[in-house]
Protein backbone atom coordinates (compact mmCIF):
# COMPACT_ATOMS: atom_id res chain seq x y z
CA UNK A 1 0.00 0.00 0.00
CA UNK A 2 2.73 2.25 0.72
CA UNK A 3 4.34 1.86 -2.41
CA UNK A 4 0.66 2.46 -3.88
CA UNK A 5 0.27 5.73 -1.93
CA UNK A 6 3.82 6.82 -3.08
CA UNK A 7 3.75 6.21 -7.08
CA UNK A 8 0.14 8.11 -6.72
CA UNK A 9 1.36 11.06 -5.40
CA UNK A 10 4.48 11.10 -7.68
CA UNK A 11 2.48 10.57 -10.38
CA UNK A 12 -0.05 13.76 -9.12
CA UNK A 13 3.42 15.84 -8.81
CA UNK A 14 2.06 16.22 -5.45
CA UNK A 15 5.60 15.52 -4.49
CA UNK A 16 9.07 14.47 -6.01
CA UNK A 17 10.83 10.76 -6.96
CA UNK A 18 13.53 12.04 -4.53
CA UNK A 19 11.12 13.17 -1.92
CA UNK A 20 9.43 9.68 -1.95
CA UNK A 21 12.69 7.92 -1.89
CA UNK A 22 13.96 9.42 1.39
CA UNK A 23 10.63 9.42 3.16
CA UNK A 24 10.99 5.68 2.39
CA UNK A 25 14.50 6.15 3.99
CA UNK A 26 12.94 7.46 6.96
CA UNK A 27 9.97 4.91 7.52
CA UNK A 28 13.03 2.28 7.63
CA UNK A 29 14.85 3.81 10.81
CA UNK A 30 11.60 5.47 12.50
CA UNK A 31 8.84 3.08 11.81
CA UNK A 32 4.92 4.55 10.99
CA UNK A 33 3.32 5.15 7.71
CA UNK A 34 4.69 6.31 4.58
CA UNK A 35 2.15 9.38 5.04
CA UNK A 36 3.16 10.14 8.11
CA UNK A 37 6.66 10.15 7.44
CA UNK A 38 6.16 12.28 4.55
CA UNK A 39 4.61 14.88 6.91
CA UNK A 40 7.29 14.81 8.95
CA UNK A 41 9.59 15.95 6.30
CA UNK A 42 7.75 18.70 5.50
CA UNK A 43 7.08 17.47 1.88
CA UNK A 44 3.38 17.52 1.94
CA UNK A 45 0.49 18.98 4.33
CA UNK A 46 -1.67 16.37 6.22
CA UNK A 47 -5.04 17.77 4.87
CA UNK A 48 -3.24 17.46 1.08
CA UNK A 49 -2.32 13.91 1.89
CA UNK A 50 -6.04 12.92 3.58
CA UNK A 51 -7.51 13.84 0.00
CA UNK A 52 -5.42 10.97 -1.44
CA UNK A 53 -7.62 8.41 1.02
CA UNK A 54 -10.56 9.70 -0.67
CA UNK A 55 -11.67 6.63 -2.72
CA UNK A 56 -14.75 7.69 -4.94
CA UNK A 57 -15.84 5.50 -8.38
CA UNK A 58 -16.41 7.50 -10.91
CA UNK A 59 -19.01 7.46 -13.30
CA UNK A 60 -18.40 5.11 -16.41
CA UNK A 61 -18.80 7.85 -19.70
CA UNK A 62 -18.54 4.69 -22.33
CA UNK A 63 -19.33 1.21 -22.13
CA UNK A 64 -15.75 0.20 -21.84
CA UNK A 65 -15.34 2.09 -18.90
CA UNK A 66 -17.89 -0.09 -16.87
CA UNK A 67 -15.67 -3.14 -17.65
CA UNK A 68 -18.27 -5.19 -19.42
CA UNK A 69 -19.31 -6.04 -22.41
CA UNK A 70 -22.11 -4.89 -24.51
CA UNK A 71 -23.69 -8.54 -24.81
CA UNK A 72 -23.58 -8.81 -20.85
CA UNK A 73 -25.02 -5.64 -20.37
CA UNK A 74 -27.57 -6.56 -23.22
CA UNK A 75 -28.60 -10.02 -21.42
CA UNK A 76 -28.95 -7.65 -17.78
CA UNK A 77 -31.69 -5.53 -18.95
CA UNK A 78 -33.38 -8.06 -21.22
CA UNK A 79 -34.02 -9.83 -17.55
CA UNK A 80 -35.06 -6.32 -16.08
CA UNK A 81 -37.32 -5.72 -18.11
CA UNK A 82 -39.05 -8.84 -18.17
CA UNK A 83 -40.23 -7.51 -15.71
CA UNK A 84 -40.69 -4.13 -15.69
CA UNK A 85 -43.88 -4.11 -18.45
CA UNK A 86 -43.70 -0.10 -19.93
CA UNK A 87 -40.41 1.40 -19.37
CA UNK A 88 -38.67 4.61 -19.98
CA UNK A 89 -34.33 4.61 -20.80
CA UNK A 90 -34.39 6.42 -16.83
CA UNK A 91 -36.21 3.68 -15.38
CA UNK A 92 -34.17 0.82 -16.19
CA UNK A 93 -30.76 3.25 -15.81
CA UNK A 94 -32.15 3.41 -12.45
CA UNK A 95 -32.67 -0.09 -11.86
CA UNK A 96 -29.18 -1.43 -13.18
CA UNK A 97 -27.28 1.10 -11.80
CA UNK A 98 -25.72 2.32 -15.07
CA UNK A 99 -26.12 5.81 -17.33
CA UNK A 100 -28.93 6.34 -19.55
CA UNK A 101 -26.32 6.53 -22.86
CA UNK A 102 -25.12 3.03 -21.74
CA UNK A 103 -28.54 1.55 -21.29
CA UNK A 104 -29.94 3.04 -24.24
CA UNK A 105 -27.22 1.36 -26.63
CA UNK A 106 -27.85 -1.60 -25.05
CA UNK A 107 -31.75 -0.66 -25.85
CA UNK A 108 -30.50 -0.45 -29.60
CA UNK A 109 -28.82 -3.89 -29.84
CA UNK A 110 -31.84 -5.48 -28.60
CA UNK A 111 -34.59 -3.64 -30.95
CA UNK A 112 -32.12 -4.40 -33.96
CA UNK A 113 -32.74 -7.75 -32.44
CA UNK A 114 -36.53 -7.62 -32.54
CA UNK A 115 -36.50 -8.27 -28.36
CA UNK A 116 -37.56 -4.84 -27.72
CA UNK A 117 -39.93 -1.84 -29.25
CA UNK A 118 -40.79 1.45 -29.15
CA UNK A 119 -44.65 1.86 -27.90
CA UNK A 120 -44.78 5.52 -28.35
CA UNK A 121 -43.12 8.69 -26.88
CA UNK A 122 -44.47 11.78 -25.20
CA UNK A 123 -41.93 14.43 -27.41
CA UNK A 124 -39.31 13.92 -29.82
CA UNK A 125 -36.68 13.30 -26.88
CA UNK A 126 -35.42 9.67 -26.34
CA UNK A 127 -35.47 9.61 -22.85
CA UNK A 128 -39.61 10.17 -23.41
CA UNK A 129 -39.68 6.90 -25.20
CA UNK A 130 -41.98 3.94 -23.53
CA UNK A 131 -40.35 0.94 -24.42
CA UNK A 132 -41.73 -2.55 -24.01
CA UNK A 133 -40.00 -6.36 -24.55
CA UNK A 134 -41.37 -8.19 -27.46
CA UNK A 135 -42.81 -11.58 -27.00
CA UNK A 136 -38.94 -13.03 -28.83
CA UNK A 137 -37.64 -10.88 -25.84
CA UNK A 138 -39.82 -12.64 -23.74
CA UNK A 139 -39.09 -15.95 -24.73
CA UNK A 140 -35.13 -15.20 -24.90
CA UNK A 141 -35.12 -13.36 -21.11
CA UNK A 142 -36.55 -16.78 -20.38
CA UNK A 143 -33.48 -18.33 -21.42
CA UNK A 144 -31.41 -16.16 -19.92
CA UNK A 145 -32.72 -16.65 -16.41
CA UNK A 146 -32.66 -20.35 -17.08
CA UNK A 147 -28.39 -19.78 -17.10
CA UNK A 148 -28.59 -17.07 -14.17
CA UNK A 149 -31.58 -15.72 -12.09
CA UNK A 150 -29.46 -12.58 -11.29
CA UNK A 151 -31.82 -9.39 -11.46
CA UNK A 152 -30.24 -6.53 -9.89
CA UNK A 153 -27.57 -3.70 -10.93
CA UNK A 154 -24.77 -4.16 -13.06
CA UNK A 155 -21.52 -5.78 -11.48
CA UNK A 156 -18.29 -4.15 -11.38
CA UNK A 157 -15.07 -6.44 -12.60
CA UNK A 158 -13.30 -7.93 -9.46
CA UNK A 159 -9.64 -5.63 -10.82
CA UNK A 160 -11.59 -2.27 -10.22
CA UNK A 161 -12.83 -4.10 -6.43
CA UNK A 162 -9.20 -4.85 -5.80
CA UNK A 163 -8.21 -1.17 -6.52
CA UNK A 164 -10.95 0.19 -4.25
CA UNK A 165 -10.04 -2.05 -1.24
CA UNK A 166 -6.86 -1.19 -1.31
CA UNK A 167 -7.44 2.43 -1.04
CA UNK A 168 -9.37 1.84 1.27
CA UNK A 169 -7.58 -0.73 3.45
CA UNK A 170 -8.06 -0.39 7.19
CA UNK A 171 -4.33 -0.43 7.38
CA UNK A 172 -4.86 3.71 6.63
CA UNK A 173 -6.82 3.97 10.00
CA UNK A 174 -5.86 6.34 12.45
CA UNK A 175 -6.88 6.60 15.29
CA UNK A 176 -6.16 8.86 18.26
CA UNK A 177 -6.30 8.05 22.07
CA UNK A 178 -8.83 10.53 22.68
CA UNK A 179 -11.15 8.59 20.35
CA UNK A 180 -10.36 5.89 21.88
CA UNK A 181 -10.91 6.91 25.76
CA UNK A 182 -14.40 8.03 24.10
CA UNK A 183 -15.26 5.48 22.40
CA UNK A 184 -14.48 2.72 25.65
CA UNK A 185 -16.15 5.46 28.14
CA UNK A 186 -19.21 3.59 28.90
CA UNK A 187 -16.82 0.70 30.11
CA UNK A 188 -15.28 0.24 33.22
CA UNK A 189 -11.86 -0.55 32.31
CA UNK A 190 -8.49 0.01 33.02
CA UNK A 191 -5.93 2.23 31.90
CA UNK A 192 -3.48 -0.01 31.03
CA UNK A 193 -6.42 -1.89 29.02
CA UNK A 194 -6.86 1.36 26.97
CA UNK A 195 -3.20 1.79 26.53
CA UNK A 196 -3.30 -1.47 24.80
CA UNK A 197 -6.12 -1.51 22.41
CA UNK A 198 -5.68 2.01 21.06
CA UNK A 199 -2.58 0.61 19.10
CA UNK A 200 -4.53 -2.62 18.40
CA UNK A 201 -7.65 -1.16 16.62
CA UNK A 202 -4.43 1.34 15.04
CA UNK A 203 -2.65 -0.94 13.54
CA UNK A 204 -5.43 -3.12 11.30
CA UNK A 205 -4.57 -6.15 12.06
CA UNK A 206 -5.36 -9.17 13.56
CA UNK A 207 -6.16 -9.29 17.32
CA UNK A 208 -6.25 -12.05 19.87
CA UNK A 209 -9.01 -11.23 22.86
CA UNK A 210 -9.17 -13.81 25.62
CA UNK A 211 -9.91 -14.47 29.30
CA UNK A 212 -12.75 -15.89 31.33
CA UNK A 213 -16.39 -15.56 30.21
CA UNK A 214 -18.19 -12.64 31.46
CA UNK A 215 -16.15 -9.78 31.63
CA UNK A 216 -16.46 -7.72 28.41
CA UNK A 217 -14.39 -9.30 25.29
CA UNK A 218 -17.65 -9.47 23.16
CA UNK A 219 -18.62 -5.85 24.67
CA UNK A 220 -14.86 -4.73 23.47
CA UNK A 221 -14.72 -6.31 20.08
CA UNK A 222 -18.10 -4.67 18.98
CA UNK A 223 -17.15 -1.41 20.51
CA UNK A 224 -13.76 -1.36 17.87
CA UNK A 225 -16.03 -1.39 15.27
CA UNK A 226 -17.53 1.89 16.37
CA UNK A 227 -14.38 3.43 16.42
CA UNK A 228 -13.22 2.60 12.90
CA UNK A 229 -13.37 5.69 11.37
CA UNK A 230 -14.63 6.95 7.79
CA UNK A 231 -16.82 5.33 4.92
CA UNK A 232 -15.97 3.06 2.46
CA UNK A 233 -17.12 2.29 -0.97
CA UNK A 234 -18.62 -1.65 -1.84
CA UNK A 235 -20.13 -2.56 -4.97
CA UNK A 236 -23.34 -4.34 -4.95
CA UNK A 237 -21.89 -7.30 -7.23
CA UNK A 238 -18.84 -8.51 -8.93
CA UNK A 239 -18.33 -10.47 -12.00
CA UNK A 240 -15.84 -13.20 -11.92
CA UNK A 241 -15.18 -15.17 -14.84
CA UNK A 242 -18.74 -14.43 -16.47
CA UNK A 243 -20.36 -15.41 -12.81
CA UNK A 244 -21.92 -13.01 -10.49
CA UNK A 245 -21.02 -12.65 -6.98
CA UNK A 246 -23.12 -10.15 -4.21
CA UNK A 247 -21.35 -8.26 -1.72
CA UNK A 248 -23.72 -5.90 -0.45
CA UNK A 249 -25.65 -7.15 2.48
CA UNK A 250 -28.77 -5.10 4.44
CA UNK A 251 -28.55 -6.80 7.27
CA UNK A 252 -24.54 -6.13 7.62
CA UNK A 253 -23.93 -3.39 5.53
CA UNK A 254 -25.42 0.11 6.63
CA UNK A 255 -25.58 2.70 3.69
CA UNK A 256 -24.87 6.72 4.35
CA UNK A 257 -25.57 9.65 2.34
CA UNK A 258 -23.40 10.01 -0.38
CA UNK A 259 -23.72 13.53 -1.81
CA UNK A 260 -21.62 12.76 -5.00
CA UNK A 261 -23.39 9.64 -5.78
CA UNK A 262 -25.28 11.42 -8.19
CA UNK A 263 -22.28 11.90 -10.81
CA UNK A 264 -20.37 8.86 -9.31
CA UNK A 265 -20.86 5.19 -10.36
CA UNK A 266 -23.95 4.35 -8.90
CA UNK A 267 -22.42 0.47 -8.69
CA UNK A 268 -21.28 1.32 -5.83
CA UNK A 269 -22.69 1.80 -2.50
CA UNK A 270 -20.96 3.94 0.43
CA UNK A 271 -21.45 2.61 3.58
CA UNK A 272 -20.10 2.94 7.26
CA UNK A 273 -17.05 0.60 7.64
CA UNK A 274 -18.32 -3.15 8.24
CA UNK A 275 -19.02 -5.00 11.26
CA UNK A 276 -19.13 -8.48 10.80
CA UNK A 277 -19.85 -10.73 13.81
CA UNK A 278 -20.19 -14.63 13.64
CA UNK A 279 -20.06 -16.97 16.77
CA UNK A 280 -20.39 -20.78 17.25
CA UNK A 281 -22.48 -20.80 13.85
CA UNK A 282 -19.02 -20.35 11.75
CA UNK A 283 -18.22 -23.19 8.86
CA UNK A 284 -15.42 -23.36 6.64
CA UNK A 285 -19.15 -23.09 4.16
CA UNK A 286 -19.05 -19.52 5.38
CA UNK A 287 -15.95 -18.31 4.29
CA UNK A 288 -16.29 -19.42 0.82
CA UNK A 289 -18.22 -18.02 -1.78
CA UNK A 290 -22.37 -19.63 -1.37
CA UNK A 291 -23.42 -20.56 -4.90
CA UNK A 292 -27.03 -20.76 -5.41
CA UNK A 293 -27.83 -23.73 -7.73
CA UNK A 294 -31.51 -22.36 -8.14
CA UNK A 295 -30.78 -19.11 -8.93
CA UNK A 296 -27.14 -19.88 -10.49
CA UNK A 297 -25.27 -16.53 -8.97
CA UNK A 298 -22.88 -16.77 -5.79
CA UNK A 299 -23.29 -14.76 -2.39
CA UNK A 300 -19.92 -13.42 -0.88
CA UNK A 301 -18.03 -15.09 2.22
CA UNK A 302 -18.41 -13.33 5.66
CA UNK A 303 -14.78 -12.37 5.17
CA UNK A 304 -15.55 -10.98 1.77
CA UNK A 305 -18.86 -8.91 3.15
CA UNK A 306 -15.94 -7.78 6.09
CA UNK A 307 -13.09 -6.17 3.36
CA UNK A 308 -11.93 -2.84 5.02
CA UNK A 309 -13.90 -3.08 8.13
CA UNK A 310 -13.77 -5.95 11.25
CA UNK A 311 -14.70 -9.14 11.41
CA UNK A 312 -15.29 -10.67 14.59
CA UNK A 313 -15.33 -14.39 15.44
CA UNK A 314 -16.98 -14.46 18.79
CA UNK A 315 -16.69 -17.44 21.52
CA UNK A 316 -14.01 -18.80 19.13
CA UNK A 317 -13.10 -22.59 19.54
CA UNK A 318 -16.83 -23.37 20.14
CA UNK A 319 -17.54 -24.08 16.44
CA UNK A 320 -18.36 -27.39 14.87
CA UNK A 321 -15.52 -27.29 13.43
CA UNK A 322 -11.93 -27.58 14.83
CA UNK A 323 -10.16 -24.71 15.41
CA UNK A 324 -7.02 -25.95 13.65
CA UNK A 325 -9.32 -26.13 9.96
CA UNK A 326 -10.07 -22.37 10.42
CA UNK A 327 -6.37 -21.24 11.39
CA UNK A 328 -5.71 -23.58 8.33
CA UNK A 329 -8.05 -21.84 6.11
CA UNK A 330 -6.83 -18.18 7.36
CA UNK A 331 -2.92 -18.84 7.91
CA UNK A 332 -1.72 -17.51 4.56
CA UNK A 333 -5.01 -14.41 4.62
CA UNK A 334 -3.98 -13.19 7.96
CA UNK A 335 -0.11 -12.93 6.62
CA UNK A 336 -0.35 -11.87 2.75
CA UNK A 337 -3.86 -10.42 3.44
CA UNK A 338 -4.61 -11.59 0.08
CA UNK A 339 -7.22 -15.07 -0.10
CA UNK A 340 -8.51 -17.39 -2.71
CA UNK A 341 -11.80 -18.43 -3.85
CA UNK A 342 -13.03 -20.65 -6.30
CA UNK A 343 -16.19 -20.76 -8.53
CA UNK A 344 -18.01 -24.00 -9.07
CA UNK A 345 -16.61 -24.28 -12.66
CA UNK A 346 -13.10 -24.70 -10.85
CA UNK A 347 -11.61 -21.39 -11.94
CA UNK A 348 -10.14 -20.18 -8.89
CA UNK A 349 -9.24 -16.39 -7.89
CA UNK A 350 -7.21 -14.11 -5.63
CA UNK A 351 -9.20 -11.30 -3.50
CA UNK A 352 -8.22 -8.94 -0.99
CA UNK A 353 -8.54 -9.81 2.92
CA UNK A 354 -8.14 -6.52 4.36
CA UNK A 355 -9.64 -6.69 7.76
CA UNK A 356 -9.30 -6.06 10.97
CA UNK A 357 -9.91 -9.43 12.27
CA UNK A 358 -10.82 -10.27 16.25
CA UNK A 359 -10.66 -13.61 17.89
CA UNK A 360 -12.39 -13.76 21.06
CA UNK A 361 -12.55 -16.87 23.41
CA UNK A 362 -12.99 -18.61 26.98
CA UNK A 363 -10.49 -21.02 26.44
CA UNK A 364 -7.10 -20.89 26.84
CA UNK A 365 -5.18 -19.68 23.90
CA UNK A 366 -2.63 -22.79 24.17
CA UNK A 367 -5.03 -25.16 23.98
CA UNK A 368 -6.20 -23.56 20.43
CA UNK A 369 -3.74 -22.67 18.37
CA UNK A 370 0.04 -23.22 17.85
CA UNK A 371 2.81 -21.10 17.99
CA UNK A 372 2.31 -20.43 14.19
CA UNK A 373 -1.10 -19.38 14.13
CA UNK A 374 -0.41 -16.79 17.35
CA UNK A 375 2.96 -15.12 15.50
CA UNK A 376 0.54 -14.14 12.81
CA UNK A 377 -1.84 -12.18 15.48
CA UNK A 378 -0.11 -8.98 16.18
CA UNK A 379 -1.86 -8.54 19.87
CA UNK A 380 -2.64 -11.11 22.51
CA UNK A 381 -4.79 -9.00 24.94
CA UNK A 382 -6.26 -10.80 28.27
CA UNK A 383 -9.69 -9.61 29.91
CA UNK A 384 -9.07 -10.58 33.36
CA UNK A 385 -12.01 -10.83 36.28
CA UNK A 386 -12.25 -6.69 37.33
CA UNK A 387 -10.74 -5.83 41.02
CA UNK A 388 -12.49 -5.71 43.79
CA UNK A 389 -12.17 -1.58 43.08
CA UNK A 390 -13.47 -2.00 39.19
CA UNK A 391 -15.86 -4.37 40.68
CA UNK A 392 -17.27 -1.64 42.74
CA UNK A 393 -16.91 1.15 40.05
CA UNK A 394 -18.68 -1.28 37.98
CA UNK A 395 -21.57 -1.75 39.85
CA UNK A 396 -21.63 1.62 40.99
CA UNK A 397 -22.51 2.67 37.08
CA UNK A 398 -25.09 0.16 36.53
CA UNK A 399 -26.79 1.76 39.55
CA UNK A 400 -26.60 4.67 38.61
CA UNK A 401 -27.52 4.30 35.09
CA UNK A 402 -30.59 2.85 36.40
CA UNK A 403 -31.80 5.07 38.94
CA UNK A 404 -30.83 3.14 42.03
CA UNK A 405 -28.45 4.82 44.78
CA UNK A 406 -25.57 3.12 45.55
CA UNK A 407 -25.21 1.93 49.30
CA UNK A 408 -21.96 0.88 50.39
CA UNK A 409 -23.09 -1.55 53.35
CA UNK A 410 -24.96 -4.00 51.05
CA UNK A 411 -22.17 -3.95 48.23
CA UNK A 412 -19.82 -4.93 51.56
CA UNK A 413 -22.40 -7.35 52.34
CA UNK A 414 -22.21 -9.28 48.66
CA UNK A 415 -18.38 -8.90 48.35
CA UNK A 416 -18.21 -10.74 51.61
CA UNK A 417 -20.66 -13.54 50.01
CA UNK A 418 -17.89 -13.76 47.56
CA UNK A 419 -15.14 -14.22 49.51
CA UNK A 420 -16.93 -16.77 51.40
CA UNK A 421 -18.70 -19.19 49.02
CA UNK A 422 -15.13 -18.35 46.75
CA UNK A 423 -17.08 -17.05 43.78
CA UNK A 424 -14.87 -14.88 41.32
CA UNK A 425 -15.65 -11.02 40.10
CA UNK A 426 -16.78 -11.12 36.86
CA UNK A 427 -17.73 -7.62 35.08
CA UNK A 428 -21.15 -8.70 33.97
CA UNK A 429 -22.27 -9.53 37.64
CA UNK A 430 -23.57 -6.18 38.36
CA UNK A 431 -25.72 -5.45 35.59
CA UNK A 432 -26.95 -8.75 35.98
CA UNK A 433 -27.86 -9.08 40.15
CA UNK A 434 -29.30 -4.86 39.42
CA UNK A 435 -31.48 -6.44 36.76
CA UNK A 436 -32.65 -9.13 39.40
CA UNK A 437 -33.49 -6.11 41.49
CA UNK A 438 -35.47 -4.26 39.16
CA UNK A 439 -37.04 -8.01 37.84
CA UNK A 440 -38.62 -8.86 41.81
CA UNK A 441 -39.40 -4.19 42.26
CA UNK A 442 -41.62 -4.98 39.36
CA UNK A 443 -43.61 -7.93 40.19
CA UNK A 444 -43.84 -6.60 43.44
CA UNK A 445 -44.97 -3.31 42.30
CA UNK A 446 -42.65 -0.78 44.28
CA UNK A 447 -39.32 1.47 43.15
CA UNK A 448 -36.46 -0.86 43.07
CA UNK A 449 -33.78 -0.22 46.21
CA UNK A 450 -30.06 -1.63 46.58
CA UNK A 451 -30.85 -3.48 49.97
CA UNK A 452 -29.51 -6.26 51.70
CA UNK A 453 -33.09 -8.37 50.84
CA UNK A 454 -33.11 -7.20 47.22
CA UNK A 455 -29.35 -8.31 46.97
CA UNK A 456 -29.48 -11.77 48.86
CA UNK A 457 -32.27 -12.85 46.71
CA UNK A 458 -30.82 -11.57 43.45
CA UNK A 459 -27.66 -13.54 44.60
CA UNK A 460 -29.49 -16.99 45.06
CA UNK A 461 -31.82 -16.38 42.08
CA UNK A 462 -28.82 -15.94 40.15
CA UNK A 463 -26.00 -18.23 41.14
CA UNK A 464 -25.82 -22.15 40.59
CA UNK A 465 -25.13 -24.07 43.72
CA UNK A 466 -22.00 -26.09 42.40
Amino acid sequence: MAEFLGQKLVKANAITEEQLNQAIERQRYHGGRLGHNLVALGFIKADELNTFFEAYPHCPKSIDQTGLDLSFIADLVMKHILFMGDFKLADLSEAIKLPIPIVDAAIEALRREKFVEIKGAAEYARTTYNFTITGQGKNRAGELLEICRYVGPAPVPLDEYKKMAEFQTVRNIVVDEGVVKKAFSHLILSERLLRRLGPAISCGRAIFIYGPPGNGKTTIAETMGKILPGTVYIPHALIVGGQIITIFDPVNHIPCNDDKAQNGDKRWLRIKRPVIMTGGELTLQTLDLAFNSISKFYEASLQLKANNGLFIVDDFGRQRMEPQNLLNRWIVPLERCTDFMTLHTGMKFDVPFDQLVIFATNLEPKNLVDEAFLRRIRYKIKIDHPTEAGYEAIFKKICSSNGIEFRKNVFDLLIKNYKKLDVRLNACHPRDLIEHIIDDAHYYNHTPELTPEAIVTAWENYFVEM
